[in-house]
């Protein structure tokens, strides 16, 4: 599907959002070199399934935004007036994944895919990036083998990875609530770097895992209560359940957990993976007091909030992480693109390695020559309790800001750029 975006938007909302982009000047307009003169974006993700709130079409409705915010900031001497949103579902399969990506680059025209949740479904659009040595701006996995032995030089993996996660909340909830978890993980790629993540983390701080668990993926029977009831029962005990499901089936889990009255068992709670998304969909009762690594926050300062403002207007809600990488990462490559004077991939990776870049996602933010990891501050969350929520939407307080240095890992010595 093909989405053509206007260009009116007030420009008192335009100031706040550009004033950090980094990029170059203003391009004329009659020199440049663009394929069709023209820039078309792909949003390919998972817009029906289990991770379709979290990201889904509402990061369409944050691309389109970028695109409204560049092309206002730029006028006419922006690099072209003429640019595109290519969307499709690819239904958290690899498979549809990778036809849907090489039908994006091939017949739709697409520069740059945007997205692509789901960490086998990403591996498999890495290849075809590759391949095809076209754009490709991961938002929504998590597998670090983006930036490890599946690293290309036209791949990107832009907001979070399994390590920032597990570097935040593992070493966290091991050192102030409790050195024995159960891990519980989606048995794909995912779910496999998610468990090893964790499992470095909590040994690296002292703790011990006395049980994990990989359930199948996409689990369509909703039933996680076979491993559920089969934690307070292993021996030792876990005092954590660590579970690194995501989405809808992060909502089924909890309502278990929940269910089974597994807290009052001494089985504590942790979640590898939260978006705003599911704490609504569970409600902040069934999750108060959960302490979780967040990539962003809609409402953690002014800048923050005046995005979420314009979203909400445009989405009919608050966005998730996800949306405003989606809106952040469309909008550094068309800065990208427009201080290079051309869509050619080799110009453009060339102008965003080792690029430092301030926006309303990215703080502190970073884009690593050595593996194309986009660094940044990260964020300890933890869910309010209902009697601090003030205002729809506004569940989280951020307990402390992780460093961009020290959230993510060092370059892998398997990426070979």
């Amino acid at each position: 599907m093909r989405r053509t975006v206007g260009v009116a938007v007030a420009s008192a909302a335009v100031v706040l959002l550009v004033a950090g982009c980094g990029g170059g000047g203003p391009q004329s307009g009659g020199d440049q070199k663009l394929t069709g003169d023209k820039i078309v974006l792909g949003v390919l993700n998972d817009q029906s399934g289990a991770y379709s709130e979290l990201s889904g079409k509402n990061s369409v409705a944050a691309v389109e935004l970028a695109i409204a915010d560049f092309t206002a900031k730029y006028g006419d001497k922006a690099v072209t007036k003429d640019i595109t949103v290519e969307t499709a579902d690819h239904q958290n399969k690899p498979d549809v994944a990778n036809s849907k990506a090489q039908e994006m680059y091939d017949r739709k025209g697409v520069d740059l895919i945007l997205d692509v949740p789901t960490s086998s479904a990403a591996l498999k659009v890495a290849d075809v990036a590759k391949e095809k040595k076209k754009l490709y701006f991961n938002i929504g996995a998590a597998t670090t083998d983006l930036t490890g032995k599946s690293c290309n030089r036209y791949t990107f993996h832009y907001a979070y990875d399994t390590y920032m996660l597990a570097n935040g909340t593992g070493k966290t909830t091991t050192e102030q609530i409790g050195k024995n978890w159960y891990i519980l993980y989606p048995n794909y790629a995912f779910g496999q770097d998610m468990e090893k993540s964790f499992s470095t983390a909590i040994t690296a701080a002292g703790g011990t895992v006395v049980g994990r668990d990989g359930a199948p993926f996409p689990n369509t029977s909703g039933d996680f209560s076979t491993f559920l009831l089969k934690a307070p029962n292993l021996n030792p005990k876990p005092n954590v359940l660590g579970t690194m499901q995501a989405g809808a089936e992060l909502v089924n889990v909890v309502k278990q957990y929940n269910e089974f009255k597994l807290r009052d068992k001494g089985v504590g709670l942790a979640v590898g993976l939260m978006f705003l998304t599911d704490i609504h969909s569970l409600t902040p009762a069934a999750l108060a007091g959960t302490t979780y690594t967040d990539a962003w926050y809609w409402n953690f300062d002014a800048k923050n909030r005046e995005f979420a403002d314009r979203f909400q207007q445009k989405a009919g809600t608050r966005p998730t992480f996800a949306h405003a990488a989606n809106y952040s990462a469309a909008l550094q490559y068309l800065e990208a693109v427009q201080a290079a004077g051309t869509d050619d991939a080799d110009a453009v990776v060339k102008g965003l390695e080792g690029k430092t870049v301030e926006d309303v996602f990215l703080r502190n933010g970073k884009i690593r020559a050595e593996d194309h990891r986009v660094v940044h501050d990260a964020y300890l969350a933890q869910v309010k309790p209902q009697a601090e929520i003030t205002e729809p939407w506004d569940y989280v307080k951020v307990l402390k800001t992780i460093p961009a240095a020290e959230a993510f890992r060092a370059p892998s010595a398997d990426c070979k750029l």
